[in-house]
């Protein structure tokens, strides 16, 4: 029997996360069984096993990966840009993040099944998700970041229900006006901040 180290075994343990990550978004937790993701990641279910103890710590270990990933492109999107906020959130309740579930926000995805999950997984999604809320309230308030932690969390909290109706409604053109209305929505809850007032008053 082949034995193989431990960075071929890391690297196999990254690509079953990389490929469940997209499938759990597309298909969702229920309807992803062991069998399928590890058949997309190229391997045979008795494999699992050697990677991951059980579907939930797989899950948890996925849904950590997705935040931290959405985590770096909004940091990525908000750095050295006074616009970077309302540009994350004009990206986020797109069309096309809208049409595209399986390369886009875990959150809107999954949120009614982490809910129904065990700790292990809700633990896990729990510090992601404040990763990200913390990367925008400290961009939106650098003195004192806490202060707009809330806020933050309850503007995204209301993004991912907007995008999950507008993926849910059969009506396209109200989809459409859905997602334009939340993005005016969340703007304006985010409030001017100080970068937008920088920008809008002429101040530095």
């Amino acid at each position: 029997m082949a034995r193989y180290g431990t960075e071929h075994k890391q690297r196999t343990r990254r690509r079953i996360v990389e490929v469940s990550g997209r499938r759990l978004k597309a298909g969702g937790l229920a309807a992803s069984g062991v069998a399928a993701l590890m058949a997309d990641s190229g391997l045979t279910n008795g494999a699992f096993y050697g990677h991951f103890a059980s579907k939930d710590e797989l899950v948890a270990e996925v849904v950590g990966d997705q935040l931290a990933a959405q985590r770096e492109r909004i940091d990525a999107a908000i750095t050295g840009s006074d616009s970077g906020v309302e540009q994350v959130v004009r990206a986020y309740l797109s069309p096309e993040h809208r049409d595209h579930p399986a390369e886009g926000c875990a959150s809107a995805a999954l949120l009614g099944e982490i809910a129904h999950s065990g700790e292990v997984i809700r633990t896990a999604y729990t510090a992601g998700l404040l990763d990200v809320v913390d990367a925008v309230a400290a961009r939106l308030d650098p003195r004192d970041p806490s202060s707009a932690r809330v806020t933050v969390l309850a503007v995204l909290a209301g993004m991912f229900g907007t995008l999950q109706t507008a993926r849910a409604i059969t009506d396209r053109r109200l989809s459409d006006e859905l997602l334009v209305r939340g993005v005016d929505l969340a703007l304006a809850q985010l409030g001017p901040g100080p970068t937008r007032q920088n920008v809008e008053g002429g101040t530095t």
